[in-house]
């Protein structure tokens, strides 16, 4: 078999996997959000005080690791070359990782931290919302019968799904695709800018000696 061919492969195999880790770990971070506020909700009924706030702080790290994990694979993935390869679900997948920043930059710099600040509820929300569009796509249109089975259950509503919405198989002339990517990889950078210049304005300006 020809290395190339191998190679492109392995490529393919690669990125697909790493998708389907990211919707995974989407929908982690959903759960630690969870079951972090329903331990909060058990808080009184607790006594070692040192283990709470240790549990406290390991739920929302991982909520924030699993979040950032899955835009930045969501930032791979959205390239038009590797949608060419591998079957994302357009628009959902990338709708979704626009989603997944949206919540992880009110997180890390918008109080998202704190179950008393509204924008912690409004975070959960975004998240809830970017875990629901990801679930659709990967449900009805990544992992839509494929044609060994519609060969013999033929489906005309699974038959426009999976030509026109998984991005590796969409008919020439139909830009679906490019589109998906004109409209959320501009948002994807903007919420990037946003969360950076808000990282700097909370930076302590160094005072004149």
């Amino acid at each position: 078999m020809d290395e190339h061919v191998i190679a492109k492969g392995l490529e393919i195999w690669t990125l697909q996997t790493l998708l389907d880790i990211s919707i995974i770990l989407g929908l982690f971070s959903m759960g630690f959000v969870i079951v972090q506020q329903y331990f909060h909700s058990l808080k009184k009924y607790l006594t070692l005080r040192v283990s709470i706030e240790i549990w406290d702080l390991f739920t929302i790290l991982l909520t924030d690791l699993f979040l950032a994990i899955t835009v930045i694979i969501g930032f791979l993935i959205l390239n038009p070359d590797i949608m060419a390869d591998i079957k994302v679900a357009v628009p959902f997948g990338p709708a979704a990782t626009a989603l997944f920043a949206w919540a992880l930059l009110i997180r890390l710099f918008y109080n998202g931290h704190k179950p008393e600040d509204k924008n912690y509820r409004f975070s959960a929300w975004v998240l809830f919302a970017a875990n629901l569009v990801n679930i659709i796509g990967f449900s009805i249109i990544m992992e839509a019968p494929g044609h060994e089975y519609l060969d013999n259950h033929p489906s005309a509503f699974w038959e426009f799904l999976t030509t026109y919405f998984r991005s590796n198989s969409i008919p020439h002339g139909i830009d679906l695709a490019q589109l998906t990517f004109y409209i959320f990889f501009p948002i994807l950078i903007i919420i990037f800018i946003a969360g950076f210049m808000r990282f700097m304005k909370n930076v302590p300006k160094r005072e004149a000696e």
